[in-house]
């Protein structure tokens, strides 16, 4: 058997392929939007189990219980941010308030600008999946994701979007924004989950 990875011990490893960043770049496709707290909502939509939608405004989503997990970011342009605090509203949370139906097989998370991350519902149920305002007990800066920004500490950061307004439930996988472009459909650091050519049968829909 191999040697455990960070998954599995805790311990701070880097994922095959990356280096270390002490700071923390700022790296986004597309302008910086103006937050504008009354017209902020988010959405849980889709294959929902009663069929409704699900709406919080902002002063509501900060009202959900808040959590902190530590979870790295490893970016696919190669750099690790190893054993971050993010502070926000866990994944599971919103399972439970506004679940999906039982066919549902990925999430896809919205964000600002019609950007766009697919996930496999159990990487989005993952324990530490979490949407955060708050890194290091600090709010995000506009930059990093303010007011909101998904956190998916076990995949590439890209699957994980900033600015994030919602999330789709799905029943069938649909690629994301950059999913279409060439990246990798499932996108795990530890396989090196790149890009679309390197998908196995079964890892993604077809292009």
């Amino acid at each position: 058997m191999g040697q455990p990875t960070s998954r599995e011990t805790g311990q701070q490893e880097l994922p095959p392929g990356q280096r270390l960043q002490r700071g923390w770049p700022v790296t986004h496709y597309g302008p910086v939007p103006k937050f504008k707290p009354d017209r902020w909502e988010f959405r849980v939509f889709g294959a929902t189990a009663d069929g409704d939608k699900r709406c919080w405004t902002h002063e509501e989503f900060s009202a959900l219980p808040y959590t902190t997990v530590v979870g790295d970011l490893h970016c696919v342009t190669k750099f690790s941010m190893l054993g971050a605090e993010w502070g926000g509203v866990l994944a599971r949370t919103l399972l439970e308030l506004a679940p999906p139906a039982p066919g549902v097989t990925h999430v896809m998370a919205w964000a600002e600008y019609g950007y766009s991350a697919n996930i496999r519902l159990d990487d989005f149920a993952a324990e530490r999946t979490v949407f955060a305002s708050h890194k290091g007990g600090e709010l995000l800066t506009a930059e990093h994701g303010f007011p909101l920004r998904l956190v998916v500490p076990h995949l590439y950061a890209w699957k994980g979007p900033k600015w994030v307004r919602g999330i789709e439930y799905m029943s069938a996988d649909r690629r994301g924004f950059w999913e279409e472009r060439g990246y990798h459909n499932l996108g795990d650091p530890w396989r090196e989950q790149r890009y679309s050519y390197q998908e196995e049968a079964g890892e993604g829909p077809e292009l």
